[in-house]
């Protein structure tokens, strides 16, 4: 494991981690209320170390394309805390060890301000003016994402786009493309339950 990798590798790796680590089958309520016969628990996979490792190569990999293509500059990422919080850090990890001219700055966002302190929402390292990516490791109904865009620009930040390790394919990517901000995702549920 390592930066010279190909992308193709690193993506199959990750996809069976995925497979094997975070994808159960029965009966569950998702935290959009939904209910469904399958779960995909990524945090299984964005908490184990090699998880970690693939999910930040290919973060990292796809928001540097995206940039290019798209000609902006990001500055930061982050999302919704819990679940985009190893996300972020794990692409912030690899854009450090690959050199990055400016490795890209991590930050999470609270559901909620502080109430104390500096009764800030978002925490880490972002500041009024940055361009940022928002992640997430699962996008179902899309409100996760809405939320951390809202944060963002209320502080003064400006969102890129948005990425995820999974889409559902419930309608999530559609509302958040909805408020102006395209979203990508690495995989989506067919290759996950196939």
């Amino acid at each position: 494991m390592n930066l010279s990798d190909s992308i193709d590798a690193t993506r199959k790796d990750l996809l069976a981690l995925l497979r094997g680590k975070s994808v159960f089958h029965g009966d569950f309520m998702l935290s959009s209320g939904a209910k469904s016969k399958y779960y995909i628990d990524c945090r299984l996979t964005t908490l184990d170390g090699r998880g970690a490792w693939l999910i930040g190569r290919l973060m990292h990999d796809l928001i540097r394309r995206e940039e290019k293509k798209r000609n902006v500059k990001v500055d930061a990422v982050g999302g919704l805390t819990m679940a985009a919080d190893p996300v972020a850090l794990a692409t912030g990890m690899v854009s450090s060890v690959a050199k990055d001219a400016e490795p890209l700055r991590i930050f999470c966002v609270r559901k909620a301000p502080k109430e104390h302190g500096k009764t800030k929402q978002i925490e880490g390292n972002f500041k009024a003016g940055d361009s940022v990516v928002i992640v997430d490791d699962v996008v179902t109904s899309g409100g996760s994402i809405i939320t951390a865009i809202e944060a963002v620009k209320r502080e003064g930040g400006k969102v890129a786009f948005a990425v995820v390790l999974v889409d559902r394919l419930e309608g999530g990517r559609e509302k958040v493309e909805a408020t102006g901000c395209p979203l990508f995702s690495l995989f989506q549920r067919e290759e996950l339950l196939s």
